[in-house]
């Protein structure tokens, strides 16, 4: 992801824009991030939605910069491949958190903040990437209780992990929680129901969270747009479009990491586009 021969240069230039609270990291610095080796060393990071897609990604690019990843998704087998692959170059071990998010409870969510206290002792980041496309259709026709669904895993499952794990978040010296939002999401469009209000519910959900925490607190809430990226859900969405057109979630990691690091702090309550369009 980075040119080692300029990568000091750029680390001193990411660290100086981070620390002048006059002039925080833009949007472009973000999605232009150049990541030290070990930037993420010493934080520990739950990753939603882990087993597959940009979670995947995420979780192993975590690790390599030097994070303890937890791994939350639904199946267990795809959470063991990829804890294998972090465990096969060396990177510190990861846990597996499997939980299905449309089913779990409140009290299951704060029975997990007990099991990483206890466990693991801190937690540093989130990154809330679990999603679901549900019915592209006109909302007079979508099915109530796929629009349930969706809003559950994507926006009031969201909540209530969030809300449960803030005891830790609070502990952290520089806490860091990423929403997932998508371009319907800060401009919804027709069809895309319960997926667009979800993504809307995100924005406003990181926005207030913003307001209340940003005088009290250390910690910050952003919301990364991947674009249109090489993931299943993209496939589904758009079922004539060429994969091999859209960038894979590694060329998009930049961002996602630069939120988890402390060369973002200052960084709160934005929406970061990753593939702006020109």
């Amino acid at each position: 992801m980075s040119d080692q021969t300029n990568q000091s240069a750029t680390q001193h230039h990411n660290s100086q824009a981070a620390q002048n609270s006059t002039q925080p990291l833009t949007h472009d610095d973000i999605r232009r991030f150049v990541p030290a080796s070990n930037c993420l060393d010493g934080k520990t990071i739950l990753v939603t939605g882990a087993g597959d897609g940009i979670g995947r990604v995420a979780a192993l690019t975590y690790a390599r910069y030097g994070a303890t990843v937890l791994l939350l998704g639904r199946t267990s087998s795809k959470l063991e491949y990829v804890y294998d692959e972090i465990e096969s170059f060396g990177g510190k071990q990861p846990a597996m958190l499997p939980m299905n998010l449309e089913g779990a409870t409140y009290a299951e969510m704060q029975q997990l903040e007990g099991l990483i206290n206890k466990e693991v002792g801190q937690l540093d980041g989130i990154l809330h990437n679990a999603g679901m496309l549900g019915q592209l259709t006109p909302l007079e026709m979508y099915d109530v209780d796929t629009f349930a669904q969706v809003m559950k895993v994507n926006f009031t499952a969201t909540f209530m992990l969030t809300q449960a794990l803030l005891p830790l978040l609070k502990d952290a010296d520089n806490g860091s929680i990423v929403f997932t939002s998508s371009t319907v999401g800060t401009n919804p469009r027709a069809f895309w129901g319960a997926y667009a209000l979800s993504k809307q519910a995100v924005e406003g959900m990181s926005d207030i969270f913003t307001q209340e925490t940003k005088n009290t607190t250390n910690l910050r809430f952003n919301c990364i747009n991947p674009g249109g990226t090489r993931t299943n859900m993209r496939a589904h969405a758009y079922p004539g479009e060429n994969p091999m057109s859209l960038k894979t979630p590694e060329d998009i990691m930049a961002g996602y990491v630069c939120l988890m690091s402390d060369e973002s702090i200052g960084v709160r309550g934005q929406v970061i586009e990753l593939q702006p369009k020109d």
